[in-house]
């Protein structure tokens, strides 16, 4: 298995909204107001709209569940969702809750990344899997997204 550099994420984000505990964990959403993305074979804006529905856990991991839309540089729409989790040492955790800077080598922050489009200019991505690595900064998510070959 290969992985391919498909494009550099940021993704900029609303506040953290707080729903409480449930069966699951402590259900959090964060809208997505906007971003960017840029690859060797994608880039653009992300659209706002979208949002991740994470459940912090007791131990303080994170799952990850986000859905966005995405306009490409030549004006293509792509759906892209991605699900992973974010774990790591209490205060790092402690760090990141509190919108400090942590550097991503501190903590694991991994997604699982699917694309949906119509345009046939990308359908490619529709057979693509992807995976990426990422960070959490106090208002915006940076991943890198490689395509697995």
């Amino acid at each position: 298995m290969n992985l391919d550099h498909l494009a550099d994420f940021e993704v900029s984000l609303d506040p953290l909204l707080d729903l409480g505990d449930s069966q699951w964990g402590r259900r959090r959403v964060i809208n997505i107001i906007g971003g960017s993305f840029e690859g060797p074979r994608l880039s653009g804006e992300i659209l706002p709209g979208g949002a991740d529905w994470q459940v912090l856990h007791p131990d303080g991991m994170a799952s990850i569940d986000t859905r966005s839309t995405l306009r490409t540089h030549d004006g293509a729409h792509l759906y892209l969702t991605t699900s992973g989790v974010r774990h790591g040492p209490p205060e790092v955790l402690r760090r990141l809750a509190a919108g400090e800077p942590v550097d991503p080598d501190d903590y694991y922050f991994r997604l699982f990344c699917r694309f949906e489009t119509g345009d046939a200019r990308y359908s490619w991505l529709n057979r693509t899997l992807a995976v990426a690595t990422g960070g959490r900064m106090p208002d915006a998510v940076r991943y890198r997204a490689y395509a697995v070959r």
